[in-house]
This record gives C-alpha cells, sequence and structure tokens, in this order.
C-alpha cells in the first residue's frame, strides 16, 4: 500500500469527525461516511493489489483505522468488520488453502467477493448470538444443505452496519453435526430481516441491531468450501477477531486528549498544572498502547498465528481497552462539568471509549488469557469457558 490510504483516511478524519454529534444523537447510521469510504478506494484496503484493491498488511491497516477513529469511533468501528472479512479473506495463501483442503472453485468464490469490495461493496460481520457472545462453540445459528446451496436459520446480535451492508459473514453450526461451525458470506436481501435493538450508552452510530436469518444462500457462499473452518481459521488468525478493535480504541483515546486540549485552550484552563499533568499523563498512556498495537502488528505481518505473536496481539487489546476508558475518564474531569453536556465531543468520547473494554475478547477475558500464557498454560484451551 502507498501512502495514499492513511492521507485518504487523515483526510476524511474531519468529515466524520464534524458528522460524528448528530449521528451519536440520534442513534443513525453515518451513510455519508460510506459513501466517502467508498469514493476513496478505502473498502479495497485488505484486498490483493491483482484482485484491484490495495493489498494492504495488518499494520498498515492499524494505521488506518486509527485515523479514521480519530474523526468517529463508531464509523471506524463498522469499517473494522469489513476489514476483518476482507483481511481474513485476502489471508489465505495458496499454501495455507492446501494445508486447510480449499478447493479450487472456493478460492475463485473468494477472488470474486475480495474484487467486489475492491469495487465498492462492504461486509458486515453478524457473528454475535444473545446467551453466546461471539464464541463461535456455542451459537445457536444453524445450516443444512439446500438445492444447490445451503440454508440457514437463526438470529444474530450486535451485527454493526445491520441493514446498510452489501452481505454479512456469518457463523454457524452445522443441523447435523454441532461440533462443526462453518462461516457463509450471505448476499443482502429476502431471508435477511433487521431488528432496531441498538440505543446503547456509546458508539450509538454502528447501527448494531438484531439480524434475523431464514436464507438460502448458494453454495459458493460457504467461505473455503469446506465445512468447519471457523473454529481453525480463528485460532489462524486471532488477530482480526481481538486486535482489529485495539487500533480503533487507540484512535477514541487520541481523539480524547485533542479534544480536551481544545476545550482547556478555549477556556484559558491550560495554565493549571493538574490539568497539564492530566493531559501529559494521557499522552504517554495513549502513546504506549499505540506502540503496543503497532508491535503487535508487526509481528503479525512478520509471523502470523505464532504463540508470540497471539500474545501480543492479546496485549494489544486489553491495553487499548483499558486505555482508551482510563484516559477519556481523565479528559473529562481534566475539562469539567461543561464537557459533560450532551454534545460536547468528550462526552460523545467518554461514552465510545468504555466500550472498547467490552468489545470481545473483552478485557477481562484477555487478561485471564494473558494470565494463563504467563502460567505456562495454554490459554486457548485450560480457560474455564470456551474461547471461541
Amino acid at each position: 500500500m502507498t501512502q495514499h490510504a492513511l492521507q485518504a483516511a487523515r483526510r476524511l478524519a474531519p468529515r466524520l469527525a464534524a458528522r460524528a454529534a448528530e449521528h451519536d444523537r440520534d442513534g443513525s447510521f453515518p451513510s455519508e461516511d460510506f459513501r466517502d469510504l467508498r469514493e476513496a478506494g478505502l473498502f479495497g484496503l485488505m484486498v490483493p493489489t491483482a484482485l484491484g484493491g490495495m493489498g494492504a498488511t495488518f499494520a498498515e491497516y492499524t494505521a488506518v483505522a486509527t485515523e479514521l477513529a480519530r474523526g468517529n469511533g463508531a464509523t471506524a468501528l463498522v469499517f473494522n468488520m469489513h476489514a476483518s472479512v476482507t483481511g481474513a479473506l485476502g489471508a489465505v495463501t495458496e499454501e495455507l488453502a492446501e494445508a486447510l483442503g480449499v478447493p479450487d472453485e472456493a478460492l475463485a468464490a473468494r477472488d470474486r467477493l475480495l474484487a467486489a469490495a475492491a469495487q465498492g461493496a462492504w461486509y458486515a460481520v453478524a457473528m454475535s448470538e444473545r446467551g453466546a457472545g461471539a464464541r463461535l462453540s456455542q451459537l445457536s445459528t444453524v445450516y443444512e444443505p439446500a438445492d444447490g446451496g445451503w440454508h440457514l436459520k437463526g438470529s444474530k446480535t450486535f451485527c454493526s452496519g445491520a441493514g446498510h451492508a452489501d452481505g454479512y459473514l456469518v457463523a454457524a453450526r452445522s443441523a447435523a453435526d454441532p461440533s462443526v461451525v462453518s462461516q457463509f458470506l450471505v448476499p443482502a436481501g429476502d431471508g435477511l430481516t433487521v431488528e432496531p435493538t441498538w440505543d446503547s450508552l456509546g458508539m450509538r452510530a454502528t447501527s448494531s441491531h438484531d439480524l434475523h436469518l431464514d436464507v438460502t444462500v448458494p453454495a459458493d457462499r460457504l467461505l473455503g468450501g469446506v465445512e468447519g473452518l471457523a473454529l481453525v481459521v480463528a485460532q489462524l488468525m486471532p488477530h482480526w477477531l481481538v486486535a482489529s478493535y485495539a487500533a480503533v480504541y487507540v484512535g477514541v483515546a487520541r481523539a480524547a486528549v485533542d479534544a480536551a486540549a481544545e476545550h482547556l485552550n478555549a477556556r484559558n484552563l491550560a495554565g493549571l498544572p493538574a490539568v497539564r499533568s492530566r493531559l501529559g499523563r494521557s499522552d504517554a498512556a495513549v502513546a504506549a498502547a499505540q506502540l503496543v498495537v503497532a508491535e503487535a502488528a508487526r509481528r503479525v505481518d512478520e509471523a502470523p498465528g505464532d504463540a508470540e505473536t497471539n500474545r501480543w496481539v492479546w496485549r494489544a487489546k486489553l491495553l487499548a481497552g483499558t486505555t482508551a476508558a482510563d484516559v477519556a475518564a481523565s479528559m473529562l474531569e481534566a475539562a469539567g462539568t461543561s464537557a459533560t453536556r450532551r454534545g460536547h465531543p468528550l462526552e460523545r468520547l467518554y461514552r465510545d471509549a468504555r466500550c472498547g473494554s467490552l468489545h470481545p475478547a473483552t478485557s477481562d477475558v484477555c487478561a485471564d488469557w494473558l494470565g494463563i500464557a504467563a502460567l505456562g498454560g495454554d490459554p486457548d484451551r485450560d480457560g474455564t469457558v470456551p474461547r471461541w
């Protein structure tokens, strides 16, 4: 990737920021933001250049996501879902495809989906369910063979971009063998129903509504062309399920520092040593979290799936989530009561930042994973509940 994508993200961030308050207030989807992302070619960020995309690395993705989040964390979060789908699809090398038994026709289908993204299609993720969260092994959505394809039936929650995306990455369990979990790219249209349930504390503009499925899709919409790959991919590419959020919350944290500095300067409060101390500590904390995210991303690009890489992936998610919440709270306290009014950027950023620790994997789950690893155990198998 050239610097085009990063420059585009920096150019778009002020536009996203200008619209953020309205969409946060109304809980409305920022459609204009996504038109801007499409026109900038960013839906093709993770698509290989041979298929018309930018061929970005994971590290380059994190840089773009951080800049977008400095404009509007909700927009960056939905974009993250699309990048996760296209990034995971684009990362399936010929060697990995052979090891997983992916047939040639499935690779051709994958390439068609990626080429469509490079042309402006964007994909959402429909994984989480009520009572199961994001644990793939606990899903209740099921699929079974149908004439010329697959029939899926179930309900998803927290589906960011629901009702707006061109397609949805849906995880489901086999009706014949519940231990088999597969993923499908389901096109928008008949058989999908959006239930407007999203009215949240933070990230209010993500339209993360419930999605109900009773739909039949063509055979080539089974990703990988082989049943049962979802859990395998989760083990091989935890960075897309865990650390891709981290870059977004680093951007939200940095936006909180910027908003606080603007507020304090405008009100002649910058001369207070306690206020300056809060800004200084927050600046250092955000810089540290950003360095951890960058290190995790560097390792993902060099040695994806490696045990030490994965430790950095979980560290990045933990530190980004906790740092965003801590920094936003400190910046709100530094700015004072006037910044708590609805519509003030810091009030919105405080609520958005608080969501970072709650996104899967939650901060408690991340800390537990890292604790087991530090004790010499296997974090993916030695926990009290299934990771996926």
